[in-house]
């Protein structure tokens, strides 16, 4: 089997746009899965410049899981991004220097949200805006042009500003099984060899039923 390899940063060298995305991340507080890619036609080495408001000293992460598939103007607005609403004005005087730095709040002033978290096999169309702490389940699928403001459940379609959802993928019952499949954490010769059916047919129980009686 000739099976890309997920630590290469270009899988295919006949499209430079796509990179294997954990390959070009060099913050510790990004988290990219196996074979989880990044398409830009403009600069694709340059996905850390679309995680904004990102500081080190806030401890939040971005996690994002294995095989999904993310468009170009993807943004990820992080917890530095969030200004302390309490009082009469959210305006942040302290980064402005001078005497107005005194000013600067705690950690615990701030609205803080956590980690922003993308399952596994997560669909992002192009120009999405995911906001702090949202977590948005495997198997999910973005809009274009959405912004994501709260958590979207696995195996749910969304889209809009503020992005609502549209229809949830499969039937409650096939969802669940197909979480428990987490075909994603399979060998991949497994996956390799299951492709068409994976991608190609309509998941029945019938048939995650026995896949799953197969990996048992």
């Amino acid at each position: 089997m000739a099976i890309p390899d997920p630590n290469q940063v270009h899988p295919n060298p006949a499209i430079q746009e796509l990179v294997f995305l954990k390959n070009v991340i060099t913050r510790p507080n990004i988290e990219v899965g196996d074979y989880t890619y990044y398409d830009d036609p403009v600069d694709p080495m340059a996905f850390e410049s679309h995680v904004t408001h990102h500081y080190d000293f806030l401890g939040d992460r971005l996690i994002i899981g294995k095989f999904c598939s993310i468009a170009q103007g993807i943004e990820f607005v992080m917890n530095g991004a969030n200004h302390v609403m309490r009082g009469a004005s959210t305006y942040p005087f302290n980064i402005l220097g001078g005497d107005w730095q005194a000013y600067t709040p705690e950690l615990s002033d701030l609205p803080l949200k956590g980690d922003t978290i993308v399952g596994n096999d997560v669909w992002l169309g192009q120009n999405v805006t995911v906001l702090p702490g949202v977590t948005i389940g495997d198997g999910a699928i973005v809009g274009a042009d959405s912004v994501v403001t709260k958590s979207v459940p696995p195996y749910t379609i969304v889209g809009g500003n503020p992005a609502q959802m549209i229809r949830p993928r499969f039937k409650d019952e096939v969802s669940q099984a197909l979480l428990k499949l987490a075909w994603w954490d399979q060998d991949i010769h497994w996956i390799t060899a299951h492709i068409s059916a994976l991608t190609q047919t309509t998941p029945t129980i019938s048939q995650l039923n026995t896949w799953l009686a197969e990996l048992a």
